[in-house]
């Protein structure tokens, strides 16, 4: 199984604010499971994220 991340484990990883991961996540940015009243947040999730944003292309 893939290990999961709260919001203040990828909000400490990018610099941001937790404010700012519930956003990304509520305007479909940042792909989360919400579990009971908490998001987590995917390997994979965080690397299509980062995928996303690259401003060059990775072959």
């Amino acid at each position: 199984m893939a290990e999961l991340h709260t919001c203040t484990d990828v909000a400490a990883r990018y610099g941001v604010e937790v404010i700012t991961v519930w956003d990304w996540i509520r305007k479909k940015k940042l792909g989360a499971v919400k579990i009971g009243r908490e998001y987590r947040i995917s390997d994979d999730d965080l690397r299509a994220f980062e995928d996303a944003r690259r401003t060059i292309p990775h072959t």
